[in-house]
């Protein structure tokens, strides 16, 4: 009997003590796999914020301390900014100007495809169009073809239709490219819509347009702010369409101007980078405003099949 316990105390020291190793492990791996987490975190973080800091750095500088090897500018200053608030350099001058179309062309970008690809969108899951998938499909395959390659076709429509160094004609490009994106998120999100609140409203006499603008919009609220943030910044950020055709310094947007800076024998490299912060705060202030409802939409548009 005694043997017994003794071989029943031996094995539970045995297990005890392989318990605490393993514990020991855990720990020891669980401290290291967070230590390499920190790490690659570090790294990624000054990655994507080095570029940043070298843009508010030169732009704080004077034009003969560009390329100096100061890790901080020694008289930091904020002229280059007020140079380009008040104009006052040649190649600024028009630069409200060409901001201002660069908002016209990301609003107008904005609610046409928010617009385009509702109704497309309503007309298909909610209305029920017959062989409507093959509509969402085809419209899909405009992204099989690289933007790049369909520049010149574009660049001949436009021109054939009166619409050279035309800001309407970017506003076209970017909807056609922006829509079959947001018809795919707003078929996606709109399937967690239950249809019997549309046909609740029909037997209360309620028009498709009714229908649409009461409840499938109301509703679909979190995806139209996504696709609206995503369209907007679409537009915000292209070059190849607005420099190939825009060519008049007043139809130009900031981003084709600002490519002006380098014709320059000798590029007012402060100036560039301080013109190109205050062109990016617009979208950073919308982002951060509607980053919740942005998440909400595209996760909702993600996960339901």
């Amino acid at each position: 009997m005694s043997v017994v316990l003794l071989d029943k105390r031996s094995a539970a020291r045995q297990s005890a003590a392989t318990a605490a190793v393993k514990s020991k492990n855990y720990r020891l791996h669980r401290i290291l796999t967070e230590a390499a987490c920190l790490a690659l975190a570090a790294v990624l973080i000054v990655w994507t914020l080095a570029p940043i800091y070298n843009m508010v750095m030169v732009a704080l500088q004077s034009h003969n301390d560009v390329f100096t090897n100061d890790i901080w500018p020694k008289k930091p200053s904020l002229y280059s900014f007020w140079i380009v608030i008040t104009e006052g350099y040649w190649y600024l001058e028009y630069f409200w100007h060409q901001f201002g179309n660069s908002l016209y062309i990301g609003v107008m970008t904005v609610f046409f495809t928010l617009f385009i690809a509702s109704m497309v969108s309503f007309s298909i899951s909610r209305m029920r169009l017959r062989h409507g998938w093959l509509l969402t499909n085809a419209a899909l395959l405009t992204y099989v073809i690289p933007a790049s390659f369909l520049a010149i076709p574009l660049y001949r429509i436009m021109q054939g239709y009166g619409l050279g160094n035309n800001v309407w004609s970017i506003v076209a490009v970017e909807v056609t490219f922006a829509t079959p994106y947001a018809i795919f998120i707003f078929q996606q999100y709109g399937r967690s819509i239950p249809i019997e609140l549309d046909e609740a409203a029909r037997v209360d006499g309620a028009s498709p347009w009714q229908v649409y603008y009461k409840i499938y919009l109301p509703m679909m609220a979190p995806a139209l702010v996504a696709v609206g943030t995503y369209a907007l910044l679409l537009a915000w950020n292209e070059y190849l369409y607005q420099f190939l055709l825009l060519s008049d310094k007043r139809s130009m947007t900031v981003p084709v101007a600002l490519a002006q800076f380098l014709n320059s024998d000798e590029s007012p490299w402060n100036y560039m980078m301080a013109t190109a912060i205050i062109y990016a705060i617009p979208p950073v202030v919308i982002y951060y405003l509607f980053r919740g409802r942005m998440t909400s939409g595209l996760t909702m548009g993600g996960v339901k099949g």
